[in-house]
């Protein structure tokens, strides 16, 4: 149901927000150096979460102050991930419940809200989440729980269109924040844990017609200009019997855009079922077992959808260790233009942008168990003992050999973005040491069913804390310094030019950091669990902050004892902004 509100419209229209020329693809380019507004998911499509501006620093950040609080209100909190976006003294953000709200930046009022009319019976796998919105042109653009993408008027909320992109009876869902790259809008799924199959999707931004589409699981072929393409692998290559045909890799959190190779990259998650021994071909270390290409990293032509290269960061995926984590495009201090992401699975890696080649990877947590490390070309050198067992091999043939596994399935770091910082060189990530213990079960696929085929229960790893904060230096993979927290740590990280690391915690601080130190230069404590993603801009000659403030997401519906520790946590949806104040700007 879209509840536009004229009123409020035409009174906050005629006092402030004042709606110019549409947003264009140079303007999409030139985010990160354009300090009044943030086009992007990422502050920029490379995704480093970097800002340029000076203004608000470690002297002066202890004069942060709020400047409006804005209430996503009624009862459907939950979760809130979302990425605000800021054009034209006009911030959008989306809530749980595929919600997105049009807010005047300078007052906090709400201009306009959007509320989907989600059917019976969605799917959702991990909470009911929404990561943010695209801005092209003069629409903005969101995903829908039902596996929808509509395309809004940034000025009105009026719906321009409304395409379906799955079928969320069959589990699909979609969560993450549209790409839009030379007009078009490209697009993942979610769903992973129904035996979908992962896709990436590009549509005109101006009438919503699918112009390219590509899976990413062998076998699948795809689509260009409504006719068939080419076929995705080699089918059987890497899947024994029609197992890819379910086999999951879904592109749960969208993707990035490396203008200098002209290349989206996008990550898939875990193929389907989670218990490997029924993916396995004959695995003989041949790559005849691997599962391709789930659990990866792919480059794909933004014109056409085809496949440039893959890196696979768990082949033959056994604990749920997706690969979908953020690819960061960044120049390393030699002036080497590499990618940086932080998997699932513990271990941090570098890649070569031209090609997606390995360069180098470091564990980021403290136990991994499942592998002994990563050999020359990037590959894990497993340890097999700590695979789930075969449920075949148990006397009943229900219930496979237990094993404890680290990091958790809920990963060394999940969807949480990490930042990299141009003046430090270093990428700031948010991670958590925990384990489970896992093991495997039989199980059929059936349409709109889980499709899992194990069981599990996460554990903390250390007493004093789950969280760590981690500053990382990608060139030799040392941890330069480490903030841990008691509770999971499950939001977004931003960097800035000032010296800054922003990030909030569950327990609601949000909080800034010396970028060098680690030290805790500021906090607020904003009521409920952050785990949405922090900006920052300028207007009027001063520097603004915001994020959003609401616990939730899968830590709760899926931490186990974990979910125990931090069942006191209140939900929430309170959206914060903060400004520097232009006369304590110089204040110390």
């Amino acid at each position: 149901m879209n509840r536009f509100i004229a009123a409020a419209v035409a009174g906050v229209l005629a006092t402030s927000a004042a709606f110019a020329e549409g947003v264009t693809e140079e303007m999409l380019a030139n985010d990160t150096a354009s300090t009044g507004d943030v086009l992007t998911n990422g502050m920029g499509r490379h995704l480093q979460r970097y800002s340029p501006l000076e203004t608000l620093n470690k002297d002066n950040v202890k004069n942060l102050v709020p400047a409006w609080a804005f209430s996503l209100g009624g009862e459907k909190q939950r979760g809130q991930e979302t990425q605000p976006i800021v054009h034209d003294g006009v911030m959008y953000i989306t809530g749980s419940y595929s919600r997105m709200y049009a807010i005047d930046v300078k007052t906090g009022e709400e201009i306009w809200q959007y509320d989907a009319r989600l059917p019976e019976g969605i799917l959702p796998c991990c909470d009911v989440v929404n990561r943010g919105a695209a801005i092209y042109g003069d629409n903005i653009y969101f995903g829908t729980l039902d596996a929808r993408i509509v395309a809004l008027n940034a000025k009105t909320g009026d719906t321009v269109w409304n395409k379906k992109i799955a079928d969320y009876k069959a589990g699909y869902s979609y969560t993450a924040a549209p790409l839009i790259v030379d007009g078009l809008v490209i697009t993942g799924n979610s769903g992973g844990e129904f035996g979908i199959v992962g896709a990436v999707e590009a549509r005109d931004a101006e009438t919503g017609e699918l112009v390219w589409y590509r899976p990413v699981i062998e076998g699948h072929m795809g689509m260009l200009n409504g006719e068939e393409s080419t076929m995705t692998g080699t089918l059987n290559a890497t899947w024994p019997g029609d197992m890819w045909k379910t086999g999951g890799g879904a592109t749960w959190l969208g993707g990035s855009y490396d203008a200098d190779t002209d290349t989206l990259v996008f990550g898939t998650g875990n193929p389907a079922p989670w218990n490997s021994w029924l993916r396995d071909a004959g695995q003989n270390n041949d790559g005849t077992g691997d599962n391709l290409y789930a659990a990866s990293r792919l480059g794909i032509d933004p014109k056409t959808g085809e496949i440039k290269w893959h890196f696979q960061t768990t082949p033959r995926e056994g604990w749920d260790y997706d690969g979908v984590n953020e690819v960061v495009a960044y120049e390393n201090r030699a002036g080497e233009k590499r990618f940086a992401t932080a998997d699932r699975n513990g271990f941090f890696y570098v890649l070569n942008r031209e090609d997606g080649a390995f360069v180098r990877g470091v564990p980021f947590v403290k136990d991994i168990s499942w592998a002994e490390g990563l050999d020359e070309n990037g590959r894990p050198i497993y340890n097999e003992a700590n695979r789930p067992g075969d449920p075949a091999e148990a006397a009943d043939g229900k219930k496979g050999e237990v094993v404890f596994a680290s990091p958790s399935f809920l990963g060394g770091k999940n969807w949480m973005p990490m930042a990299f910082s141009q003046r430090t060189g270093n990428f700031y990530v948010p991670s958590n040491e925990w384990g489970m213990d896992i093991w495997n079960e039989p199980i059929t696929y059936k349409k709109g069913a889980a499709y899992l085929g194990s069981g599990f229960t996460i554990k903390p790893n250390y007493e004093d804390h789950i969280g760590s904060l981690k500053a990382i230096d990608p060139d030799t993979g040392e941890t330069k310094w480490e903030f841990k927290n008691d509770a999971p740590l499950w939001g977004g990280v931003m960097t800035t030019a000032g010296g800054l690391v922003f990030t909030g915690t569950p327990e609601g601080k949000f909080i800034a950091f010396d970028d060098e130190t680690g030290e805790e230069l500021w906090s607020f404590q904003t009521g409920s669990g952050i785990v949405g993603q922090p900006i920052t801009w300028e207007q009027d000659g001063e520097q603004y902050v915001t994020v959003i403030s609401g616990w939730g997401g899968a830590v709760p519906l899926w931490g186990g004892e974990v979910a125990k520790k931090v069942n006191y946590l209140n939900q929430g949806g309170m959206l914060w902004t903060f400004r520097l104040p232009e006369q304590l700007a110089s204040a110390n």
